[in-house]
């Protein structure tokens, strides 16, 4: 499976993901990139797969409908009974899967960000949107601190070598976030000098690596005695999350 990353806006991330022929976009915000990387490609897009229904994920599906011969706009079964992606045909859940150009993509649900955020999840790659990102998480905007943390705490069951794709550049600010919160996780200062020296080269920090993901982000991290200070692990994440909101 082949990922290109595809910059939208200021720091969004739209992915085109090709196997053996097809070719998918997950969270188009902007047509033109994502028309000029298939272009680039020479493939057909036949796909769209999005991770919840905020503008900055789904701004470019309509043109993408219009240009492209498009087989599936793919969201979650809660986004499709709100009505909130445009033009969506499947509607997933937890535990769906489905066949990409040979390859199984399973569905993970994922919400705290929003009600209706899903994981996509194909050989070896994790598209998590905004619910995990590198060194972060995303804001909880319509679920609760329970449920965000439980959906990270999903995710960081995955394997260790996944590759994570996320929906925006934020590494370097998280990893400054997380160095505040273990100021001597030496895997924390590696991670933020390597992010500068990427950024600096004006190369990408996605994807990520889950199991280096463990070791530095707090957010997936907040139950560990150094990171929790004694507090149960919900009013660990809380504690963390309205911290990063002040940051």
């Amino acid at each position: 499976m082949k990922v290109v990353p595809v910059p939208c806006l200021r720091d969004n991330y739209a992915y085109l993901v090709i196997e053996n022929g097809r070719a998918a976009v997950v969270d188009p915000s902007q047509a033109d990139p994502v028309l000029s990387a298939i272009d680039a490609a020479k493939v057909e897009l036949s796909e769209i797969w999005l991770t919840h229904h905020h503008w900055d994920h789904v701004g470019g599906i309509e043109p993408l409908v219009e240009r492209c011969p498009l087989e599936h706009v793919r969201g979650s079964k809660h986004d499709a009974q709100q009505g909130r992606i445009p033009k969506q045909t499947d509607a997933l859940s937890d535990g769906d899967s489905f066949d990409f150009g040979g390859a199984s993509v399973e569905i993970l649900e994922i919400p705290g960000h929003t009600l209706g955020a899903i994981a996509f999840v194909s050989e070896g790659n994790l598209f998590s949107g905004d619910t995990l990102f590198l060194a972060g998480c995303g804001r909880v905007f319509e679920g609760t601190m329970a449920m965000m943390s439980e959906s990270l705490s999903k995710l960081r069951t995955l394997p260790a070598d996944t590759k994570i794709w996320c929906g925006h550049e934020y590494t370097v600010n998280n990893l400054r976030f997380a160095a505040t919160v273990e100021p001597s996780n030496p895997d924390i200062a590696r991670a933020l000098s390597e992010a500068l020296a990427t950024r600096e080269a004006r190369r990408f920090t996605v994807p990520g690596q889950l199991g280096h993901e463990l070791a530095t982000n707090p957010f997936l991290r907040f139950d560990e005695p150094a990171v929790a200070a004694g507090r149960d692990p919900v009013a660990s994440f809380t504690a963390l999350r309205e911290a990063k909101d002040e940051f």
